[in-house]
């Protein structure tokens, strides 16, 4: 006798890109028709553009520069 209730609920959800693009997709992130903000993705990750982009969202930057003053690079 199978088991109720043991999987997760599917749902399609809508995800957007970094520029902006959106589509739809299935998952169980979310409810349903919830939208997913991507910050990094394929047009963003130097993984897939082969350019650097330094993305600072917790500070740690700047954290690291205000320790690391003293020290000045020449």
């Amino acid at each position: 006798m199978p088991k109720a209730d043991i999987h997760p609920d599917y749902h399609e959800i809508n995800v957007v890109m970094t520029d902006g693009t959106t589509f739809k997709t299935r998952s169980t992130w979310g409810k349903p028709g919830d939208t997913m903000r991507l910050d990094i993705d394929t047009k963003s990750h130097p993984a897939w553009t082969g350019v650097q982009k330094l993305l600072d969202t917790g500070g740690q930057i700047a954290k690291f520069n205000k320790r690391f003053q003293s020290f000045g690079l020449k």
